[in-house]
C-alpha cells in the first residue's frame, strides 16, 4: 500500500498497481461470459455505440449539463 495525500490534506493508504504485467497466455473468449444470444447482442450494441458514435463518449454521456 502507498500513502498519499488527499485534496484536503489528509493522509490515506491506497492500493498500488494490482495488475500482472505482460501479455495474456491465450485470448479470452468473451462469448463464454454471455448466457444468451440477447446478452451478446446487447453487449455488442453497447460497444458499437461507445466506439463508433458521433458523440464519442458513449456511456459516459451526462443526462444533464454541468
Amino acid at each position: 500500500m502507498e500513502e498519499k495525500v488527499t485534496f484536503d490534506g489528509k493522509k490515506v493508504k491506497v492500493l498500488g498497481p494490482t495488475f500482472e504485467e505482460g501479455k495474456p497466455e491465450r485470448p479470452i473468449n468473451w462469448r463464454q461470459k454471455m448466457r444468451s444470444r440477447d446478452e451478446m447482442l446487447a453487449y455488442l450494441k453497447t460497444g458499437e455505440r461507445y466506439w463508433f458514435s458521433d458523440e464519442w463518449f458513449g456511456s459516459e454521456k451526462r443526462k444533464t449539463k454541468a
